[in-house]
Parts: C-alpha cells; sequence; structure tokens
C-alpha cells in the first residue's frame, strides 16, 4: 500500500511543498485553462488531418508529400518535446507553461503563413515540439491543483482536453479549413491558443512550490530502465487505436458500404468512447496499480476481434468503435502513474514520454495497418495489426513490469 500511495503522489513530488501550499483562489478555472490548453494542441494536431487534401492542393504536391508534414508533427513530439523538457527543467512549471503557449502560437502561425510544402513541414515539427512538454508540465500543475495521492485524476484532467478536440475541435477546424482555406484552420488554433495563454495567465497559481528541478535530476530518469520498457509497452499496446482511428473512412464506406457523410458520426463515437475512458481511467489510475492497463488493453483485443469479424456491419461496427475509444485511454492514466513511479524525480519528463510514446504508437498503428491493406487482406485487417502490437505490449507488460504478487492482490480484489 506504501508504494501504491507513492505512485498516486509520484506526479507532484516534482512540487517542493517546504512551505505551505499556496491558495488557489479558483482551483477549477486552473484546470479549465490546462485543459484549453490541451484542447487547442489537439484541435491543431487532428484538424491537420481533415485539411491536408486542402494544402496539397494549395502548394501543389501530392497527398504522400504532405503527409510528410503530418509526420513532421509526429517527430516534433517524440523528439522536441523531451529535448523542451530538459532544457526548462529548473524553469517554473507556471511559466514553462506559458513559454510553451508562444511556441505553439508561433508554430500553428507560422504554418498558416507557410509558402510552399518544405516550411510547412519545418513549422509542424516547431508546434508538435509544444506538446509532450505542456502534457508533462500540465500533469504537474494539475497534481498540485487536486493534491497528493491523484495523479491519475490529474493526468486525465489535461487529457480531457485531447478527446474533446476529437469530438468538437477536429471536425470544427476541417469544417473551417473547408469553407474559409486550410490557412484559416491555423489562425482559427491560434486564436484558441490565445485564449487559453490569456486564461493560464489569469488562473495558474503563481507559486514557488511549482518551481523545476536540476537538469541531473530529469536525464537521470533516463537512465532507468523500467522507464523505457513502460514507453514500449505504450507505444506498442496504445497502436491499435491508431490501427483503427486511422481507418475508420474506409470502415464505413468500403466495409460497411455505408455513405461517406456517415464518417463524422463514426469519429465522433469514436471520440466520445475516449473521453469516458479517459475519465475512468483517470480514477483507476488512482486506485489501482495494474488495473487500468491490464483491463484496458485486453477490452480493445476482444474488441478487435469483433471488429475483424463483424466490423463490416455498421450496428456491430458503431459500438465496438466506442469500445476501442473508451478502453484504450482507460489504459493512458494508468501508464503516467507508473511511468511516474518509476521516476518521481521527473514527472514533467515522463509526461513527455508519454506523449512521445502514443504518437509512436500513431506511426505504428498507421503502418501496420498499411502493411496488412497493401497484402490484400481486407479493409478490415488493420484491426489485425493493431491486436497483434497490442498483445505483445501486454505481454511484455505482465512479463516485465507487473510482479505476480499485484497481479494476485489485483485478482483477489475484483
Amino acid at each position: 500500500m506504501h508504494q501504491r500511495a507513492n505512485e498516486g503522489q509520484c506526479a507532484a513530488e516534482e512540487v517542493r511543498h517546504t512551505t505551505a501550499t499556496s491558495p488557489i483562489r479558483n482551483p477549477k478555472l486552473a484546470l479549465f485553462a490546462l485543459a484549453l490548453g490541451t484542447f487547442a494542441i489537439g484541435t491543431g494536431e487532428f484538424g491537420s488531418n481533415g485539411i491536408i487534401q486542402l494544402f496539397a492542393a494549395d502548394l501543389d504536391v501530392s497527398i504522400p508529400i504532405a503527409t510528410y508534414a503530418i509526420t513532421a508533427y509526429a517527430f516534433g513530439v517524440i523528439v522536441g518535446s523531451p529535448a523542451i523538457t530538459l532544457l526548462a527543467a529548473r524553469v517554473n512549471r507556471r511559466t514553462l507553461l506559458l513559454g510553451l503557449v508562444v511556441l505553439f502560437l508561433a508554430g500553428n502561425g507560422l504554418s498558416a503563413l507557410a509558402p510552399d510544402i518544405t516550411l510547412l513541414v519545418v513549422f509542424r515539427f516547431l508546434a508538435g515540439s509544444v506538446q509532450g512538454a505542456f502534457f508533462g508540465a500540465g500533469a504537474v500543475v494539475a497534481a498540485y491543483v487536486y493534491g497528493p495521492g491523484r495523479g491519475g485524476k490529474a493526468f486525465a484532467t489535461v487529457m480531457s482536453g485531447l478527446t474533446v478536440a476529437t469530438i468538437v475541435g477536429s471536425p470544427l477546424g476541417t469544417f473551417i479549413g473547408q469553407h474559409a482555406g486550410w490557412r484559416a484552420m491555423y489562425w482559427t488554433v491560434v486564436a484558441v491558443g490565445l485564449l487559453a495563454g490569456a486564461a493560464l495567465v489569469a488562473w495558474l497559481p503563481r507559486t514557488e512550490d511549482l518551481h523545476g528541478r536540476p537538469f541531473t535530476d530529469e536525464l537521470g530518469a533516463l537512465r532507468r530502465g523500467n522507464v523505457w520498457l513502460m514507453v514500449t509497452v505504450a507505444a506498442l499496446g496504445i497502436s491499435s487505436i491508431f490501427a483503427v482511428y486511422t481507418f475508420i473512412g474506409p470502415f464505413v464506406t468500403d466495409a460497411a458500404r455505408r455513405d461517406a457523410s456517415l464518417i463524422p458520426i463514426a469519429l465522433a463515437v469514436f471520440g466520445l468512447g475516449m473521453a469516458v475512458g479517459n475519465q475512468v481511467g483517470g480514477h483507476m489510475a488512482d486506485r489501482y496499480e495494474h488495473r487500468g492497463l491490464i483491463w484496458g488493453y485486453g477490452g480493445v483485443l476482444a474488441l478487435l476481434v469483433l471488429i475483424g469479424v463483424a466490423g463490416s456491419n455498421l450496428v456491430v461496427l458503431l459500438p465496438c468503435l466506442f469500445g476501442v475509444g473508451a478502453t484504450m485511454m482507460a489504459a493512458i492514466p494508468t501508464i503516467q502513474v507508473r511511468l511516474t513511479g518509476f521516476a518521481p524525480d521527473a514527472p514533467t519528463l515522463m509526461g513527455a514520454l508519454n506523449l512521445a510514446a502514443l504518437n509512436l504508437a500513431n506511426a505504428l498503428g498507421a503502418i501496420g495497418g498499411a502493411l496488412t491493406l497493401d497484402a490484400g487482406w481486407g479493409t478490415l485487417s488493420t484491426v489485425w495489426a493493431g491486436l497483434a502490437l497490442t498483445t505483445g505490449g501486454l505481454l511484455l507488460y505482465a512479463g516485465t513490469l507487473a510482479p505476480a504478487y499485484t497481479l494476485r492482490r489485483d485478482r483477489a480484489a475484483a
């Protein structure tokens, strides 16, 4: 139990409670400001997928070339976010978040002005470099607001903005891009980012308790094998969500043989599942050591089989899309709590690595699905790639990071 308590508090360990905790005037508004920031980030990320055909045509490049801009964003998260986190290790988390908003505004504003695909790729990398660092620092501030023992809930709160972006932000951004031009979508993201920045300035607590730690503390976390095992578990396991999400359009039109007008509905159903799973996962992460991840991964494996066998029926497909989003998102807060449990002295970096793992999972899921399609195995075959990857992640976790005594305890409690 002592170990569990330590892990629940780990996201707040960076916070130096050497003095009495500073009063937070509006804790709910502080949490809203953090979620608004991640909503802006998610809208920019997912909205780019919806306008890829538009900027490809305007910049006179093919769709495959245009996807470099999407890939560059993911590489920005994978490479840039941990680097920024390390370089800003000693910076107060409030100050860091505000600086990241400035960088976010620059990346998206420059994206809106990009005269060619080369510069657009550069600017999307810049915008992506913000994401992981913002989520990591945001989780630390949210844990400070919530108090000890609620690290999972804190990370789920920060993630909630991203899940809402999949339901509202991305479709709205795509709609704006279709009717006002792709550049208008990025200007809309900038406008939302400005609102988020103003909210962070107004409502985040000003306190020395949120000061960072020495660079060596953050860097030392990278030498721990369990950290990299957990990152691998996350990248492999979560990839199945993208082996489904990336191909929802073909699932609806080719497998289920329905009109393309149903694609936004399918995307929204998936996004609703993510939002529900994120909230459930936040509570589970603070109460149980492994259950959120094991149940989440196990649940998504069952749903993938169901889609692969009967996903051509829309009555089966839509509930399964909701379920995949819910079960997989339920695992992510546990991943964050486990990561920071392995490195309680570097919670911001662990948050950045978690987001980096999610973006690596994005690439793995999309690549795996593309391979099955190229092999001629059918539209729904992408789920089998996800099944293989998530199974690998679950087996790796069970075999290396989940001690047998803890698994027995969880089964007894269940």
